[in-house]
Order: structure tokens, then sequence, then C-alpha cells
């Protein structure tokens, strides 16, 4: 009870996201129901060693020596919860909070706690009943590693086999059928040259819902002379739908054909998207991107899944990777047989999960001999390997929230107050960004955080990370995993919402753009932002 009155305690500690009385309480409970159960097994250990026991008088006093104290700290903290979100709100610019409505927490606790210790009971019966089996035909000790083993692995099978297949069939489902709902807001395009419309290879019912609001949302030509009182383009945007095509292969065939058709090739920038787990692509990121090139530019994209990133990197970890990879050669390949002097520029770019997956399309020594010009990845997942790779490796005295990278002419990081370096150091040929918020549990969760204090909790902090947030044993990374599984209910340019105003700063750099002045480039995040608050209204 002590060590879950001290999980309970630290669950109730800030970390990266600001968390409601029921997220809370869940935490809440899942931490002390593991602090119990880590008290158990000690104490299970100490009697099987058979070291010996405090008599009984002494025995119920250290009890009471050591629960009083637990028991006003998880109190305190109960008090204090409310004070330590408010400290993460403040970083982010939001309303303080009266109340962390503690009778909730507790109660949502206890319940969690009674699921969590009903499931281990059931469990240590199965394995007695295993164990008292098996004690028929060998010895008893053996018998009980044999039932715990053999209770492990049908535990296992039945959640991993049937419980979790079920649920992911049951959800693949669902997204399907959402996926595949046309909105009557969104119309068709009739001019031949877009994705979707009449002359298109892709039908409109088969760019699935991301696809369709990738295609329409996009500014026109029009929209972007208006601002930028210069002539425009029109922008390409090309899509392939799960439905477009049996497998990845063949979807990003259909890809290449249709970004011929609309001439993409013809524009003087082209970049490969690798979308998130449900084929969305941030349209702040685009929209950024094609005021800056004027329009002068095409994108290209193939969706893998139906699932949200968390769901898709459980159920499909290698899918991603294979679609973004197929999209890749099959745009490298003809991209290579084009004149260098006429062909565009070629980039990659992706949020989240599809930083990952497009990490992994473009092997490094396959394009030594033509390399592409650069990459924009922005909330790459903590388990990419390039990114992992580079912040691992970074300079010395650099924080891991905003590393720097030897000389910074081949990858560079930024977050919302800018590049981690001067704007003016010298780039090489080929161009890599990163764009990552210190607040984003997405990019900075890790398994490790379990027994270490990770990097970047250490000082100078990032500029949204509170400066209440501690470092616990165990119960950190399981804080942390709840803020991934609610980093987006943050405000716009925090946690893993990526604002469009960052994207500005962050393409310009892999751009290289020289015909924006520094006037421009602030006018345009904020007519930029105001679409994005403007959108946000009409949602609401």
């Amino acid at each position: 009870m002590a060590l879950g009155m001290l999980f309970f305690a630290a669950a109730l500690t800030p970390t990266l996201v600001p968390r409601t009385d029921l997220t809370q309480g869940v935490l809440a409970g899942a931490c002390f129901a593991i602090g119990y159960g880590l008290g158990v097994a000690l104490r299970w250990l100490w009697k099987y060693l058979e070291i010996p026991e405090l008599p009984a008088p002494a025995h119920s006093l250290s009890k009471a020596v050591i629960m009083v104290p637990c028991l006003g700290l998880a109190i305190v903290a109960l008090w204090r919860s409310g004070a330590w979100q408010n400290s993460i709100r403040a970083v982010m610019g939001m309303p303080a909070v009266d109340s962390a409505h503690p009778v909730n927490v507790c109660a949502l606790a206890i319940c969690t706690f009674i699921v969590m210790l009903a499931l281990a009971r059931l469990v240590a019966w199965l394995i007695r009943a295993i164990a008292a089996a098996l004690r028929r035909y060998i010895p008893r000790r053996l018998a009980n590693v044999a039932g715990a083993a053999i209770a492990a692995l049908l535990v296992w099978s039945l959640v991993s086999d049937v419980a979790v297949r079920a649920i992911f069939k049951t959800l693949d489902s669902s997204y399907a059928k959402f996926d595949a709902l046309l909105e009557p807001e969104r119309q068709q395009p009739s001019e031949a040259s877009r994705t979707g419309s009449p002359a298109s290879l892709v039908k409109w019912d088969e760019l699935g819902r991301a696809g369709r609001e990738f295609i329409a949302d996009g500014p026109a030509a029009a929209e972007i002379g208006a601002f930028t009182g210069r002539p425009a383009q029109q922008p390409v945007r090309v899509y392939v739908g799960l439905g477009a095509a049996d497998n990845p292969q063949a979807r990003a065939k259909l890809a290449l054909e249709e970004l011929k058709r609309t001439g993409g090739f013809n524009k003087s920038t082209l970049v490969v998207i690798t979308p998130t787990g449900t084929g969305w692509i941030d349209p702040a990121s685009m929209d950024a991107l094609e005021y800056l090139c004027r329009g002068d530019v095409a994108s290209v994209a193939t969706q893998y899944s139906y699932l949200s990133s968390p769901l898709s990197l459980l159920a499909q970890p290698g899918y991603g990777a294979e679609a973004a990879r197929a999209l890749f050669l099959e745009i490298y390949g003809y991209w290579t047989n084009l004149p260098k002097q006429s062909r565009p520029k070629l980039y990659l770019h992706g949020l989240s999960l599809g930083a990952m997956n497009s990490e992994r399309s473009a092997g490094l020594f396959e394009i030594f001999g033509d390399p592409i010009s650069g990459a924009l990845w922005s909330g790459p997942p903590f388990e990419s390997r390039i990114w992992r790779s580079v912040s691992d490796t970074r300079n010395n005295g650099s924080p891991q929230w905003l590393p720097i990278f030897r000389d910074s002419s081949l990858v560079r990081f930024m977050n919302q107050s800018g590049p981690a370096v001067a704007p003016d150091t010298p780039w090489g040929p080929l161009r890599v960004v990163y764009l990552q918020y210190a607040s984003d549990p997405i990019v900075f969760f890790d398994y490790r955080d379990a027994y270490r204090q990770p990097d970047w909790m250490k000082a100078p902090r990032g500029p949204d990370v509170s400066p209440q947030l501690s470092w616990y044993p165990v119960v950190t990374m399981l804080q942390l995993g709840l803020d991934m599984a609610v980093a987006t209910t943050t405000p716009i340019g925090h946690g893993h919402v990526y604002a469009p105003q960052d994207y500005v700063e962050a393409w310009s750099a892999v751009l290289g753009v020289k015909d924006w002045s520094r006037q421009d480039l602030a006018a345009l995040k904020a007519h930029l932002a105001a679409k994005v608050a403007a959108e946000a209204n009409r949602g609401g």
C-alpha cells in the first residue's frame, strides 16, 4: 500500500501534456496498482528468501511509521495537482483551471485499481491451478515455474491473438467505413488537371476521406497570387487512396502516372509525402509550402492505412514503410531519368508516423549518385532510426529537445523559436530539417524512461515544458505513454500539433528560399495562422 501511494502521488505530478480528471484518474489508479503489485512481489521475494521479519509489535509499529507519511504525501499531491497541471497550461498559453477535481480523480483511480487487481488475481489463480495440476508429475518448485510460464503464454496468446486482433479488426472496419463516407461539403473537382476529377486516373470515391480533404482544401493560384502580389501557379496535388489499388506497389505506379498526367514534373519543386496512419496530410504544412513556392510545386502521396498513427504503428509496423518505399522508388526512378537541367528539385516530407516511414523510404547509398535536395520531417516518433541516431550523437552542450548536429550543413532541428543555429549558417548540397516541439511526447517518449532520467528533462528545458516536471522511476514512462495518447489535444504550436508559422520557417530552410524578405515571411505566418484560427472557429 505504501508503494502504491508513492506511485499514486508521483502520477499526479506534471509531464508534457495537460490532463483532464478522467485521464488523471485512470493514470493514477494504474500507477497505484503497479506500485501495489511491486510491493506484493517484493514481499513475496522477502519470504521466499526466508529473511527474518520483525516481531509482531514492531511490525505493526513499522507499518504505521511507513503508511502515515505515504498517505500524507498522497493527500498533499492531490491538493497540489491543480497547480501542477496549471504549470503545464501556463507554458502553453492555456487558461488556468480552478480545480483538478480530486474527488473524481480518486473515484476513477479506485475503479481502475480494482479492475487491475481483479485481472492480476485472475492470472494468479490460473498460475496456481496449472501448477497444482503439474505437481502430480514434477517437483513442486519446477511445477510453479512451469505453471507461471504456461499461464503467461496463455494470457499473451489470448490477448494478442484473440482480443487484440478482434479489436483491430473492428477498428479497421470502422475506420474503413468512415474513410469511405463522401462529405457533401467537398465537391468533386471538375478541372481535368486535378486528381479526382472525371479525367483523373484516380476516382473521387477512391481517394478516401483524407485524400479528398488533401485534394480539395489547398489554396488556389488566385488566392496565392492575391496574397503575394505576384503571379502564381496552380499547385499540383496527387493522392492515391487505399481503395484505388490492391497493394502498395500498384498504388505507387498509379500515383506516378497521375503525377505525369497532371504535369507534376513540370513544376520546379516536387515533394513526396508519407501521410500519417489514417492517410491524413497536415494542411498547415502544405499551405506553407505552396505559398512559399507561389504554386510552382507538386506533391504526391499514397495511403497505407485507415488506422490512426499509434494504432497503425501497433497493428502494421512495417506496412507504412513498405508503402513509402514503393512510392519513393517509383517517383525517384522516373525522376532520375529526366534531364537534370529541367527536372524539379525532389524533397521528402512526413509528419508523425509519416516522418518515420519517410525516413525509411530512401536508402542512403542508392541516392549518392543522384541525390535528392532534402527533407522536412516533423514530429518524428521516438522509434525513428535516423532521428534517434542524429539526436543521440548531437554536439556536446546542445539540448536533446533542440540538438545541433556537427556543423549543421546536413541536418538541423527547429521548434517554435526557429532553428538551433543561425539562419545564415552554410548548408551543404542536401538539406534535412526536423521540426519538433519540446512538449511532444510522441517524439520524446522512451521505454528507458522507466529507469533513468531522460536528457530533455535536464536544464535548460524547452520553452513549453513545465519547470515543475520531475522524473520518477516507472511512473514517468507511464505518464509519457498517456501523454502520447492525448498529444493532439494541446493548443496549436505545442505537443503534437504543429503550427503553420513554424512550417514556414522549416520549409524556408529546406527549400532555401531567397525571394521572400523577413517581413514577407512574417506576413505569411500571420496570414496562415489567421486561416487556421478561422477554420477552428468554424469547426467549433
